[in-house]
């Protein structure tokens, strides 16, 4: 994902999806203390995050891996497979050996345990690719 610089510049708009409301709360300040990014929406399912990126057609989704429904794996393939632009993070506390191996092939960009996730990782993401 890349984002342009400069002043007037579009943001990259962020859909945060976890269904505990203060990881959700955290991570849309993270979002906001990070420039060139803004959230859009938040989701506490998996169901209402495939229907709010297909609504909306963010360009990240923060995604909790374990979610009530369907999880954080299914949606982002049905995200992905929604919108192809749009870039998914997964996100959990627990550390990468741990989560489910198809982590890395339901579409995601990367995986991020929850701990590490801060304005770093999104100014990362962000960084314009080079030609």
């Amino acid at each position: 994902m890349t984002r342009p610089e400069g002043g007037n510049d579009p943001v990259v708009r962020v859909l945060v999806v976890d269904d505990q409301a203060p990881f959700r709360q955290a991570a849309k300040a993270v979002v906001s203390v990070t420039p060139g990014f803004e959230v859009v929406a938040e989701a506490g399912s998996g169901e209402e995050a495939v229907d709010l990126a297909h609504l909306l057609a963010p360009d990240l989704v923060l995604m909790d891996v374990h979610l009530p429904g369907i999880d954080g794996l299914a949606a982002c393939r049905a995200i992905v497979a929604d919108h192809p632009a749009t870039t998914v993070l997964l996100l959990s506390t627990y550390q990468e050996e741990d989560v489910p191996g198809d982590t890395r092939t339901c579409g995601a960009l990367a995986y991020v345990s929850k701990d590490q996730f801060g304005p770093d990782v999104l100014e990362q993401l962000g960084r314009p690719t080079a030609a």
